[in-house]
């Protein structure tokens, strides 16, 4: 079989149609605005964290948070955690001594 066989044979069994497809991209670029959206608050949120505790004599970084944080994405696997990693950078902001604005 070659290779034009091979996928229009393939394009009508269990693939999604042109329009399928476009109504599935139009959902992720939803799903990527609400992520950002959330990473954003997530950013503001912790930020208010750190200068809280830093207000109250606490530590800059608190390490069994981090590693809580850590371990709750660990179920995507090693991007998870690699996820997880950049969602703390991002959120020890000036704090972490990271990041400049």
């Amino acid at each position: 079989m070659n290779v034009a066989s091979s996928d229009s044979a393939t394009a009508g069994a269990g693939e999604p149609a042109p329009e399928e497809i476009a109504e599935l991209r139009k959902e992720i670029d939803y799903l990527d605005s609400e992520i950002l959206r959330l990473v954003r608050r997530r950013i503001e949120v912790s930020q208010q964290v750190g200068k809280a505790r830093m207000a109250a004599g606490g530590p800059r970084i608190v390490t069994n948070r981090e590693m809580a944080v850590l371990a709750r994405y660990r179920e995507l696997g090693p991007d998870g955690r690699e996820l997880a990693m950049a969602l703390l950078r991002l959120g020890r902001g000036r704090l972490g001594g990271e990041r400049s604005e």
